[in-house]
């Protein structure tokens, strides 16, 4: 685990070991914490979320109202942080910026509420409003507040698109269950967004602000966080010119990683000469189901395809996978490679950046005794 400390200074951010997260399709007493400062505690009978900006119309929204005014959905969908995996990038190719992430910060839940199109068509936005000030038509946000106090700024903020969050199939929420019961204060209580396929620093917990907007979020975690920096950007010297210029990341790439066995590990072959290898898969963004995962035991140069055993046919979530693969005796490298339904294949490394986020190299399990 990461520290369990919860306050500005030290925000509470861990992570389940790797095996236990994937024990279960849908993650419900190990999820992971991620968090810019100390969790909020907030009355479900006083909270109201505000949508203002660009909008014919602006709502102040009770909880009750979110719960009564607007139809409920539910969406089961992976969230994930940025920086999932971030130790592979650090000690694969070369040193990051970020907490330590293994491959565990990720999560598979239910999540129900009323979906932010319907909020958004309530307040008067439509499918189709583009920005035209001044020249051809470009792209408008939705922005998500929350009067956290954070390490680097005293709110927390992110945004995507207005097109995402206006399109029916995006499924993006304003959840106040999750797992069919009311959200916890860690996880949001009482209410968060949640973005499906996106990373889930946009997934703003104890929400009380939307804005549609001309321009992107203009909060820390939106403008000088989360991207990935070009690899020029060496330290935080270098990346001082780059951060205007580099989009906040969003759509998550396409990734799988091994949870059983794991590096070092000693496993036992089968009669056949096979090891049993277990991990979990995720699609690029809103590019799902995850359609194949490939396993190999002698570094790549023969793959065998795993038996996807949960989220087959899953547009939003995590697959749960397993295959047996030949593997000689010794110390051996396991590797595993996932396809979506865009077509997007995971490749053997991704670019390095600073911030470490959004590494999608092979998933891989090293120095595996095979006895």
């Amino acid at each position: 685990m990461v520290g369990r400390e919860d306050s500005v200074e030290e925000p509470l951010n861990r992570e389940p070991p790797i095996k236990a997260l994937v024990s279960s399709f849908i993650t419900k007493n190990d999820a992971y914490d991620r968090n810019h400062g100390a969790i909020r505690h907030l009355s479900a009978s006083t909270h109201t979320v505000r949508v203002d900006g660009l909008v014919n119309t602006s709502l102040s929204l009770s909880i009750a109202q979110l719960n009564s005014d607007f139809k409920q959905y539910e969406v089961t969908c992976a969230l994930q942080c940025a920086g999932n995996r971030r130790h592979t990038m650090r000690t694969l190719l070369k040193e990051v910026e970020g907490i330590d992430w293994g491959d565990g910060a990720v999560m598979n839940c239910k999540w129900k509420g009323p979906k932010l199109r319907d909020v958004l068509l309530k307040a008067g936005v439509t499918a189709d409003k583009k920005q035209t000030v001044g020249g051809p038509p470009t792209r408008m946000h939705v922005a998500f507040a929350s009067q956290q106090e954070c390490q680097d700024e005293n709110w927390y903020g992110g945004s995507i698109e207005l097109d995402r969050a206006m399109r029916e199939d995006a499924d993006v929420l304003l959840a106040l269950e999750m797992n069919g019961q009311t959200l916890s204060d860690k996880h949001g209580y009482p209410v968060r967004i949640i973005v499906p396929g996106i990373a889930g620093a946009r997934s703003v917990k104890w929400v009380d602000r939307i804005t549609v907007q001309r321009e992107e979020s203009q909060n820390h975690y939106q403008q000088r966080d989360y991207k990935i920096l070009p690899p020029e950007a060496v330290d935080k010297k270098a990346a001082e010119k780059f951060w205007d210029s580099s989009p906040p990341i969003q759509d998550m790439p396409v990734n799988s990683v091994i949870a059983r066995p794991l590096s070092e590990e000693k496993v036992e072959r089968s009669p056949q000469g096979t090891v049993m290898v277990e991990g979990y898969a995720l699609p690029k963004g809103d590019q799902g189901p995850v359609v194949r995962v490939e396993v190999s035991g002698n570094e790549g140069e023969s793959w065998v395809d795993a038996e996807i055993v949960q989220g087959k046919g899953e547009r939003w979530c995590w697959a749960l996978w397993r295959a047996h693969v030949k593997a000689e005796k010794g110390k051996r490298r396991l590797l595993s490679r996932a396809t979506d339904k865009g077509g997007n294949v995971q490749e053997e490394h991704s670019q390095w950046n600073l911030r470490g986020v959004g590494y999608n190299g092979y998933g891989e399990s090293r120095d595996v005794e095979v006895v």
